[in-house]
């Protein structure tokens, strides 16, 4: 009979518990043995793959900087410039690979980065090959160049074994919130745009008016002052631009006391985006005061 391999685990749990007739309920830890689950050797082999293509990666890409660097060394005044320009073609076409990872469950979107690392893979794997054709050695620049690509075809592999392809119903509802979400960012970054264009505008607005003396959006096509009673327009003036409160206090002291009028009056004289709440707060308070 076969026995079950089991591991020790703590939990807690609530107890009773009572001293001179006071009970209260206590945190109670105790220990107990449940079963261990049979080693998952599939994903033990996946993970050690995995670590050994990322160990030939790096492998891959010291051996080509190193070749590549010492072939651009011979032209390049700088041996730091050369290297760090060599690092340039594996790290292209490592990058590409992590964009494929990233795109895993979605064939679509990895196949544009898939073909562009082997794109990028092939001009890595010309530049190996002609550090040891003009070396002299063509035959060892043909090995260092396989180098680079036996490590691609392993990462590709290893890609491939994880990525999990969705299917055609399911890659369309996908699809469908991506779409969505990225309309959502879309906007915040449109109501941004439109909110620094209209601070800019009241801004300009108040900046003419107070250089004129008139008050700010005086404009007689604005649908605010054709909305405004003939009687109001008499009663509200101002030289300039003000704060809030004072706008306040000048609507109320030309007899104005509505407060939509009032917030109307704030926004054209003082600040085009004054908060309706702040508004309100601040007119109970100067009648209070009154």
């Amino acid at each position: 009979m076969t026995r079950t391999r089991t591991r020790t685990v703590e939990r807690s749990r609530l107890v009773p518990h009572t001293i001179d007739g006071t009970t209260h309920l206590v945190l109670d830890r105790y220990k107990v043995d449940v079963p261990q689950p049979p080693r998952d050797w599939d994903r033990v082999v996946l993970t050690g793959v995995t670590a050994a293509a990322a160990v030939i990666g790096v492998a891959s890409v010291v051996w080509s900087t190193a070749s590549i660097g010492s072939f651009l060394d011979r032209v390049v005044p700088l041996t730091a410039a050369a290297y760090a320009a060599a690092l340039v073609f594996d790290l292209v076409w490592l990058s590409c690979m992590a964009l494929e990872w990233l795109a895993r469950y979605d064939q679509e979107r990895a196949a544009l980065p898939r073909r562009a690392g082997y794109v990028t893979l092939g001009i890595a794997m010309g530049a190996v090959g002609a550090h040891g054709w003009i070396s002299g050695e063509v035959a060892i620049g043909f090995v260092a160049a396989t180098v680079s690509g036996l490590a691609k075809v392993l990462w590709s592999v290893v890609l491939r074994h994880h990525a999990k392809p969705l299917d055609e119903f399911t890659q369309q509802w996908v699809d469908a919130e991506r779409a969505k979400a990225g309309g959502r960012l879309a906007m915040l970054s449109v109501h941004r745009e439109l909110t620094r264009a209209e601070q800019a505008v009241a801004a300009e607005r108040a900046a003419i008016s107070g250089a004129s003396g008139e008050a700010p959006d005086s404009n007689p096509e604005s649908p605010e002052t054709e909305e405004r009673p003939p009687d109001e327009e008499k009663q509200l003036s101002a030289t300039g631009p003000m704060t809030i409160t004072d706008a306040i206090r000048t609507a109320l002291s030309s007899g104005i006391s509505d407060p939509d009028a009032v917030l109307r009056y704030v926004r054209e004289v003082a600040d085009a985006n004054a908060k309706e709440e702040s508004v309100l707060r601040t007119l109970r308070s100067l009648r209070k005061t009154a």
